[in-house]
């Protein structure tokens, strides 16, 4: 008759010492400690399986990440599972493949996928946004569920912390980010319904507001001292003296490629793929160029940075990264240290700066509309005028406007540089 197993002690556990081969001490019903020669102590449970009465041992966690006590949670709740002739190895093995479907199919893993997919047809600036709202807000609350399991209540808790925190736009736009990760789902067998779409009125509208600008020519007059005096990265202060004087809109000025700058014609041409169009518009070939004149200021600023920068793609190249172009908040950073907030100012604002000094001097607004690259609406009689490049004129109005933010800046006489409305 086998002597009884007398059960083990938390000291006796602690106090095992390695010896030459490995060992065991035994706490009853299959459950004991192995001490390696290394010191290492790992819990293991010896059994039969129920169906083919086969010796098996499988592993309960190791000293002392797992004491005494817990062992025996764990090899109790094993033999439970034997009592009802269910293998606790095959158990644990069901639960592993379970636990990694559940893994490839959350929100995170498929949130992932679809913003790489959609990387392609967005811009840079763009899908960093979208890669960031996901980042920020939403994955480190719900990313690990599986997506499947996600209903319109969840995703609606996490938009709202978005809306108390006073960002209402951000939120929308995350809500339209996480339609399109449902609509992936959908498509690639994952999931069976959208639940962002259910909550399109269920969040507050934005109300749109218009990039901060100014129109004061003396607040214009103080803004471009300010920017003369700037002390930081010369091709930070390069941008900054060329946002106001060429007013294209902020992603197209630090994404300036050499190959678009013509300086003996004194012209930049904006390839369809970098101007704000229809992605139809953007893929025609036959869609023409944005041709900026550059006025001659402007020409001298290029020339400066041709021996800086000339050799590689871009005109304000990243300062970590030179293959990829200046990040775009490096002028609005430079507009804080200047001591301007996003209320006073914004690097889209010198478009807006631009074109109502420019209306209200009286030049031709279909000029001012083609230098903003602006599109109107097909069916308006504005539309087909607008259809003219009004080049000669549009070279005449930028020198005209680099001439006034000179004399501003210089605080010399103004002259008027308005023209009768065509």
């Amino acid at each position: 008759m086998a002597k009884p197993i007398k059960p083990l002690n938390p000291s006796q556990v602690q106090n095992a010492k390695p010896k030459e081969a490995p060992y065991k001490l035994r706490d009853g019903n299959g459950l004991y400690l192995l001490v390696s020669p290394g010191g290492g102590k790992a819990w293991r449970h010896e059994y039969r399986r129920p169906v083919s009465g086969q010796r098996n041992t499988i592993s309960l966690g190791t000293y002392p990440e797992v004491p005494l006590s817990r062992a025996r949670e764990r090899h109790a709740e094993a033999r439970r599972l034997l009592a009802e002739r269910c293998d606790p190895s095959d158990h644990r093995k069901a639960q592993r493949e379970a636990h990694a479907a559940r893994t490839a199919n959350s929100l995170e893993v498929i949130a992932r996928e679809y913003q790489a997919k959609k990387a392609k047809e967005r811009t840079e600036g763009t899908a960093a946004r979208a890669e960031a709202w996901m980042e920020q807000h939403v994955l480190p609350l719900i990313g690990a569920r599986p997506i499947d399991e996600i209903d319109a209540p969840e995703l609606l808790a996490v938009l709202q912390r978005m809306v108390k925190r006073g960002t209402v736009d951000s939120a929308n736009r995350v809500r339209a980010e996480l339609s399109g990760v449902f609509c992936y789902a959908i498509a690639t067998g994952r999931a069976k319904r959208d639940p962002a779409h259910d909550l399109r009125h269920a969040l507050p509208k934005h109300t749109k507001t218009h990039f901060a600008s100014m129109t004061r020519p003396d607040d214009i007059a103080d803004l471009l001292k300010a920017i003369d005096g700037y002390m930081g990265d010369p091709l930070t202060l390069a941008a900054l003296k060329l946002s106001p004087m060429l007013f294209q809109r902020p992603g197209e000025l630090r994404g300036m490629e050499w190959v678009e700058v013509n300086l003996d014609g004194a012209e930049w041409r904006i390839p369809a793929k970098r101007q704000k169009l229809p992605k139809a518009q953007k893929e025609n070939p036959r869609t023409p160029d944005h041709v900026v004149p550059l006025p001659v200021q402007a020409v001298a600023i290029l020339r400066e940075l041709d021996e800086l920068t000339g050799r590689g793609k871009y005109v304000f190249p990243g300062r970590v990264t030179p293959t990829r172009p200046m990040s775009e908040n490096t002028v609005r950073s430079a507009l804080r240290r200047l001591g301007y907030t996003n209320e006073q100012i914004t690097p889209h604002g010198f478009r807006h700066t631009a074109s109502s000094q420019l209306n209200e001097l009286g030049w031709n607004p279909d000029a001012i509309e083609r230098q903003l690259s602006h599109r109107v609406a097909g069916g308006s009689v504005r539309a087909t005028y607008n259809q003219a490049e009004y080049l000669p004129e549009r070279r005449e109005l930028m020198q005209a406007w680099a001439d006034r933010l000179d004399a501003l800046r210089t605080g010399s006489n103004v002259v008027p540089i308005g023209r009768k409305r065509a």
